[in-house]
């Protein structure tokens, strides 16, 4: 049965990604979009996005449809949770490379070069999106400190700049890594690509961040000594993790590269 979309007189097969603004934090961070709405033909919705260096499409997951991230030009570090192993699965990406982030796993994206562009395409035309700054902020202090013993009063502060879903981050008013005014604290830390977060002092997500030892995890409540990490090293202790890695080495079609994060790296499947 054909469908009544492409039976329509006024049927289109063409669109311009470029003309519907998504996002636009400055003239070099912005993401326009084509979904079915534009082009009621298309069957795979994507954004189009450009980022510079040390920005990131903060971390999200969608409801309805698998991504796939494709690089343009660039580089490209993407992160993406996997439920069932419990692991974070890390790529550095170059030009015409691509991950996958499947249906609602926890994923972000992090650009590593001044100028890139990537689509992220879905294989529905219309995704649904719940960003994180959006869950970190409904969720009640109360609720945190009863569920990880984290206090009220640190958890409220470290949400406090959340005001809007921050889909670039980081947040407006904090320093971004890449810049002039951060290079000199990230080529004095010894873990480089931790220090991009450090001294973000209105960052919700990075604030007072040697590496991921913020309010959120306090006390290292979520990764250290925990029942699934005990004795991996991936996660406990990883403000000093010597294994944090200090460069990306060239990407290869069967293994990814070096981890951005100090969490192991696994291969595709």
């Amino acid at each position: 049965m054909l469908d009544p979309v492409l039976q329509a007189p006024d049927l289109k097969l063409a669109a311009d990604s470029n003309q519907v603004l998504n996002y636009k934090r400055d003239a070099n961070n912005y993401i326009t979009q084509l979904f079915g709405e534009q082009l009621p033909a298309i069957r795979n919705g994507f954004f189009n996005a450009r980022m510079s260096k040390g920005y990131i499409v903060q971390p999200h997951w969608h409801t309805n449809v698998t991504e796939m991230v494709f690089v343009i030009s660039g580089e490209l570090i993407t992160s993406v949770f996997d439920p069932f192993t419990q692991k974070l699965m890390t790529y550095h990406l170059k030009a015409g490379q691509i991950s996958v982030f499947p249906k609602g796993w926890f994923h972000w994206i992090l650009a590593e070069s001044e100028h890139a562009q990537f689509l992220t395409i879905f294989d529905a035309p219309t995704p649904d999106i719940v960003y994180g700054s959006d869950f970190l902020r409904a969720v009640p202090k109360e609720v945190i400190q009863q569920a990880y013993c984290i206090s009220e009063e640190d958890y409220a502060k470290a949400v406090a700049p959340l005001k809007e879903s921050i889909i670039l981050g980081p947040p407006p008013g904090c320093a971004v890594a890449g810049t002039a005014a951060t290079n000199a604290q990230m080529m004095s830390n010894a873990a480089m690509p931790e220090a991009m977060y450090t001294n973000n002092a209105n960052n919700a997500s990075y604030a007072n961040n040697a590496g991921y030892n913020n309010a959120n995890n306090a006390n290292n409540g979520r990764y250290a000594n925990s029942a699934n990490n005990a004795n991996n090293g991936s996660y406990a202790n990883n403000a000093n993790n010597a294994s944090t890695a200090k460069s990306m080495p060239s990407y290869t079609a069967q293994q990814p590269a070096a981890a951005f994060y100090p969490y192991p790296l696994y291969p595709r499947r």
